[in-house]
C-alpha cells in the first residue's frame, strides 16, 4: 500500500481528475480553486515567468461553483475554462504542465472554497500516489495572485530538498497601487497592516507556533498532508484550520524568501478574510479598522512567562494560582476549565518539555483567538485603530522608528518579516 491509498479511499471527495501520469521528477504540484475569476491567466502567468526549478512542475485549476451560482458566475467559469485551453495550446511545451477540471454547480452541502482547494489538494496526492513521491510539494494558490520570480525555485529548494521541513507558509505583500480605486489600496493597507501586527503580537506573547494562514500562501508535502487528515472542508478559514493541524506536528517554517502578491479586491464569496474586510471598508462601515488592543495581549505574555511554575507538581492548585491573574484572563480560563485541563496535562506528561508542548496544543491559536474576542466582547480591553495598536506593539517589542501612517508603518512590520529567520 502506498502512502495515501488509505486516506484518498476514506478521505477524498471526488474520483480522480486527470488523466494521465506525472513526470517521474514531479517535485511540485501547484492547485488553484477558481470560481468567478477573470484574471486567473495573469497567475498562470506570472508561474510561467518564475525561473524553471530542477523538477517537473504541475499546476491544477479546479473551476468550481456553489450550487447557489448566478447565471452570470457560470457564464464566467465558462470563459475561465475557455482560456485555459488557449493557455495550454499556446504554453503546451512550458515547464508548467497544466491541468484543470470544471466541477460545474456542485450540489455537494456545504460547498465552498474549503472543499474547493481540498479536492484541488487530494487530486495532487494523488498524482504524487501515482508516482510513488511522498516528499512532493503540494502549493495552494488562488487565482487572483502573482508570485515573485524565484518563488518555485525557493518552494524546491527550502521545502521540498530539505528533510527537516514538512510545509510552510510563505511571505505575501498585497499590492499598494494599481487599477483599482484608490479606496482599495486605502484599505488593504490597514487590513495587511493588522495582519502583521496580529502576526508580531503573538511572537511577543511567547507563544511557540505563530504563521500566518493565508490559503494562497501555503505548501506541505504530500505525505504530511495526509497524516493531517487533509484540507479543511469549511467555507472559510479553511486554511487557518489546516495550518493548526500542520503546525504541532514539527517542522513548519516560514519562507520569507519569496513573494506571494494576493489581490486586494473587495469580494462576499466567502465570510471573512481579505475580501469582505475590504468590501466593508469601500461601503463606509469602517474609517479605520479597528484590532485588538495590546494589552491583550501583554496579558498573555505575562501568562505564558510562567509556565515552569504550572508545570511544576508542588505549586498551589491551578485554581488557587488563577487568584492572581488578570480579571479578563481569570474569568477566561475558569470558562474554559483550566484548572482541570491543568491538571490532566500535568499527569500524561513526565518533563517540562512535554507539559510545555502539550500546554500549547490546549492553549493553541483557536484558544487565543477565543481569549481575544472574549476579553475585548466583555469590556477588559477596547479594540483599538489598528494604527496607534501597530505602533505601540513596535514599542513593546524594542523597536526604534519614526513611522507615522499605515504605510510607513507596514514597511517597517515587512522589514521586521523578510529579515527574521525562516523557522
Amino acid at each position: 500500500m502506498d502512502f495515501a491509498s488509505r486516506y484518498l479511499e476514506d478521505k477524498a471527495i471526488s474520483r480522480p481528475l486527470s488523466t494521465g501520469t506525472p513526470e517521474k521528477d514531479t517535485a511540485l504540484i501547484i492547485i488553484i480553486p477558481a470560481f468567478d475569476e477573470a484574471g486567473i491567466i495573469n497567475t498562470i502567468d506570472s508561474l510561467l515567468n518564475c525561473t524553471k526549478p530542477p523538477c517537473s512542475v504541475e499546476l491544477i485549476v479546479l473551476v468550481n461553483a456553489p450550487v447557489h451560482a448566478t447565471p452570470a458566475q457560470l457564464e464566467q467559469n465558462e470563459r475561465t475554462c475557455t482560456g485555459l485551453s488557449e493557455w495550454k495550446r499556446r504554453n503546451n511545451n512550458s515547464f508548467i504542465r497544466l491541468l484543470w477540471h470544471n466541477t460545474g454547480r456542485m450540489t455537494l452541502p456545504g460547498w465552498g472554497v474549503g472543499m474547493a482547494r481540498k479536492m484541488a489538494m487530494d487530486e495532487a496526492v494523488r498524482r504524487f500516489s501515482s508516482i510513488d513521491q511522498p516528499e512532493g510539494v503540494i502549493v495552494s494558490l488562488d487565482a487572483d495572485c502573482t508570485v515573485s520570480a524565484n518563488y518555485l525555485v525557493e518552494l524546491y529548494e527550502r521545502l521540498y530538498k530539505n528533510d527537516q521541513h514538512k510545509a510552510c507558509s510563505v511571505y505575501f505583500e498585497h499590492p499598494q497601487e494599481g487599477d483599482m480605486p484608490e479606496g482599495v489600496y486605502r484599505a488593504i493597507l490597514q487590513y495587511e497592516l493588522h495582519l502583521r501586527y496580529y502576526y508580531r503580537s503573538l511572537k511577543y506573547t511567547g507563544y511557540p507556533w505563530v504563521f500566518h494562514t493565508l490559503g494562497s500562501a501555503i505548501a506541505v508535502k504530500a505525505r504530511h498532508y495526509v497524516r493531517a487528515g487533509g484540507m479543511s472542508k469549511r467555507q472559510g478559514a479553511e486554511d487557518f484550520y489546516f495550518i493548526q493541524k500542520l503546525v504541532p506536528a514539527g517542522g513548519y517554517f516560514y519562507l520569507n524568501t519569496t513573494v506571494v502578491k494576493p489581490s486586494p479586491r473587495a469580494s462576499l464569496r466567502v465570510p471573512f478574510g481579505t475580501g469582505p474586510v475590504i468590501n466593508s471598508m469601500l461601503a463606509g462601515k469602517m474609517n479605520d479598522y479597528m484590532s485588538y488592543n495590546p494589552d491583550a495581549f501583554s496579558v498573555l505574555r505575562q501568562f505564558f512567562a510562567g509556565i515552569k511554575n504550572y508545570y511544576s507538581q508542588d505549586i498551589r492548585p491551578a485554581g488557587e494560582l488563577m487568584s492572581g491573574f488578570n480579571p479578563g484572563l481569570k474569568e477566561f480560563l475558569t470558562m474554559n476549565s483550566w484548572p482541570d485541563n491543568l491538571r490532566l496535562i500535568r499527569n500524561n506528561t513526565s518533563s517540562e518539555e512535554s507539559f510545555t508542548k502539550r500546554f500549547f496544543t490546549w492553549f493553541n491559536m483557536f484558544r487565543i483567538v477565543k481569549y481575544l474576542n472574549f476579553v475585548h466582547a466583555r469590556g477588559y480591553h477596547e479594540k483599538m485603530p489598528v494604527v496607534p495598536a501597530a505602533g505601540a506593539m513596535l514599542r513593546l517589542n524594542g523597536v526604534e522608528h519614526k513611522a507615522h501612517g499605515a504605510k510607513e508603518l507596514l514597511a517597517v512590520y515587512r522589514r521586521l518579516e523578510r529579515s527574521s529567520p525562516e523557522v
